[in-house]
């Protein structure tokens, strides 16, 4: 992953362990086109990890969605949004 998809990526926490790939996908797609959307999943257990990223194609989609989407309501949880780290 290049820099130029890191600005385009969100960490996404306090996700409810129901969200999967194609909620958490749609729920960001209502800011701007989503390239990538994941739920983080525990490798032994196979559940959600409560956490995510989303990568928007637009860069300016990445503010948009922190200043409209953080401390939103997902799936019955107050969600936490943010520039992720790069890796």
């Amino acid at each position: 992953m290049g820099d130029d998809e890191d600005k385009k990526r969100l960490y996404v926490g306090s996700l409810s362990f129901n969200t999967d790939d194609d909620r958490l996908r749609e729920f960001f797609a209502k800011i701007g086109e989503v390239s990538d959307a994941r739920v983080v999943i525990d490798r032994e257990t196979q559940r959600s990890r409560g956490f995510g990223f989303v990568t928007f194609e637009e860069e300016g989609d990445v503010q948009k969605a922190i200043n409209e989407l953080d401390d939103g309501d997902l799936d019955g949880r107050t969600i936490k949004v943010s520039k992720a780290k790069p890796r």
